[in-house]
């Protein structure tokens, strides 16, 4: 990506929009801010109205939470000593814990920025199909918010216009099942109406909106049938299966061939990205990826003095899942004697030697500025995976489980293979959830998505759930020795087990608090849900 800036001004109670040049990427530059009455009148307003879809809205939700809960609160990241990651791995957050108040405002952020956008629109007199594009694409972005509220939250508050909340904030929050109708309206929307090829790259598609549905459509029919029923909805998970099929099938996208080369600057937007956060090189607070920063082990990797990571490190117990050879572990987490050419490119390379038994955080980490010029003092320039093809086999694979005991359909096993030959693994013949889930754990290691994985299945069968959080023992500090040849973690004899206080695990911890500040403004957040009135009909038989 080219070396642009992206500024969007986004104010609470009226709506302004930057005036953007667009290139083939989704790069833009700022000019003056002008009415939203006298803009709108081209497609290449409605680029500029919906790039800071990608970056901009997403930050705070970014910037600590994707990983802090996305992998902290699922145990795959231990950071005893970081404030963004510690609450959530302990289970001890509450609704002053900054990342979260953050993750929920950034998620109102994009859904306002969204309607915002929708409304702007549809007041345009440009050509209606040109506009249904652009709506599409800002209800894709809103649904997977309300996506992400619904997995996070449960009961939510729903809204499709700003001013309405402004004029009268203490509104009624909706039912979980509501939030999740909602973001599959959505997100179905988007599939129907966004084009089959983006028209800038990293831009999402219709391809992307079917891949998305796939998750979407995977943890609904859990959530559908209740936490005790040990079965999922059949109609839900064929539609998964049919969602995924139309992106592998279909769409644009392909496995790369290197693992590695997935989280490398240079293949941003690489044919395996199916929507990633576009972050921007060398740009201002609000538009760059800081996780470089919170991830490196030490100054000599980032070239400066943002590089706080020794302590932010993978757990023992993620540690154990990874099989002899599995070439993901290298590229997800950096261990005593691993060699990177890509980082300190001007030394030679990088070889990781700190004299610890410890595995530090290897993706998103990606060098300084003498290896790649889109660095910058906290900013990667690395995009943020939202959703790439290899989810999207898994989610057919689990799909095709669904509730089975194990499955020899040899789709899903097509898929599966391919990301394990990939990783230098050899065949399954049979899959099992067990096998499912594991592929899933080390094969999105570190980009957010594992605390989801556990509170999908904690929507049909919650003891199970919480009998493998329980068993990753998160109050006891192993101590361990690493061997990064063979992937092999041993317990240190020579140190003794120490232990932590942590939350309780039950069925609590599948919902976080809503954060205190927005209960004080709202207090109907206190109270039950009120049913979602919803006004146009599915359209889901439209779409296979």
């Amino acid at each position: 990506m080219r070396t642009n800036k992206i500024l969007n001004k986004l104010l609470i109670a009226t709506l302004f929009i930057g005036s953007y040049s667009c290139s083939d990427d989704l790069d833009i530059e700022p000019n003056d801010q002008i009415a939203r009455e006298n803009f709108f009148q081209s497609e290449q307003d409605f680029q500029a109205a919906t790039a800071p879809l990608y970056n901009r809205v997403w930050f705070s939700f970014n910037d600590k939470f994707y990983f802090g809960l996305g992998d902290g609160r699922s145990y795959n990241l231990y950071a005893p000593f970081s404030d963004y990651v510690y609450p959530f791995s302990d289970l001890t957050e509450t609704g002053l814990t900054g990342p979260l108040v953050e993750a929920w405002r950034s998620f109102y952020i994009v859904i306002q920025q969204s309607n915002n956008t929708i409304a702007a629109i549809n007041e345009s007199s440009v050509d209606e199909e040109i506009k249904t594009r652009y709506i599409a694409e800002a209800r894709f972005m809103r649904g997977v918010a309300y996506w992400y509220i619904a997995s996070l939250w449960g009961d939510a508050i729903i809204t499709t216009s700003q001013a309405e909340i402004i004029s009268n904030p203490t509104v009624n929050k909706r039912p979980r099942t509501d939030v999740f109708e909602f973001a599959i309206r959505d997100v179905e929307y988007a599939a129907k109406h966004l084009p089959e090829q983006a028209g800038q790259a990293g831009r999402v598609t219709k391809y992307t909106a079917y891949g998305m549905l796939s998750r979407l459509y995977l943890s609904y029919s859990g959530l559908s049938t209740g936490p005790n029923s040990g079965t999922r909805d059949q109609e839900l998970l064929d539609l998964s299966k049919m969602a995924a099929t139309k992106v592998i099938d279909e769409g644009p996208y392909s496995l790369m061939d290197d693992y590695a080369e997935l989280f490398m600057v240079e293949n941003n937007n690489n044919p395996e990205s199916m929507f990633a956060l576009q972050w921007v090189p060398n740009g201002e607070y609000g538009v760059i990826n800081p996780h470089q920063a919170y991830f490196a082990l030490g100054s000599e990797i980032t070239g400066d003095d943002a590089a706080w990571g020794y302590y932010t490190r993978a757990s023992y117990d993620v540690l154990q899942e990874y099989e002899r050879n599995d070439v993901r572990r290298k590229a997800t987490w950096m261990a005593d004697g691993d060699f990177y050419p890509e980082i300190s490119q001007a030394n030679g390379g990088y070889l990781v030697d700190h004299e610890n038994t410890y595995v530090n955080v290897k993706k998103g980490v990606v060098g300084s500025t003498k290896d790649h010029p889109d660095i910058s003092r906290m900013n990667s320039g690395l995009n943020t995976y939202m959703l790439r093809l290899g989810e999207v086999y898994l989610n057919y694979a689990e799909a095709a489980l669904g509730n089975n005991a194990s499955t020899g359909d040899p789709t899903a096993l097509m898929y599966v293979n391919e990301l394990r030959e990939r990783a230098g693994l050899a065949p399954k013949s049979n899959l099992t959830f067990e096998d499912i889930f594991h592929e899933r754990r080390v094969e999105l290691a570190m980009e957010g998505q594992f605390w989801y994985d556990l509170v999908r299945w904690s929507y049909y069968e919650q003891q199970e759930a919480l009998n493998y959080i329980d068993n990753q023992e998160r109050a006891v500090i192993t101590p361990f020795t690493y061997d990064s040849e063979t992937n092999t973690v041993s317990v240190d004899p020579t140190v003794d087990v120490t232990t932590r206080a942590v939350g309780d695990i039950d069925a609590s911890i599948f919902l976080l608090p809503y954060p205190e500040s927005e209960v004080v403004q709202n207090p109907l957040l206190r109270e039950d849900p009120v049913p979602y009135e919803f006004t146009e009909e599915r359209i889901t038989n439209e779409l296979f």
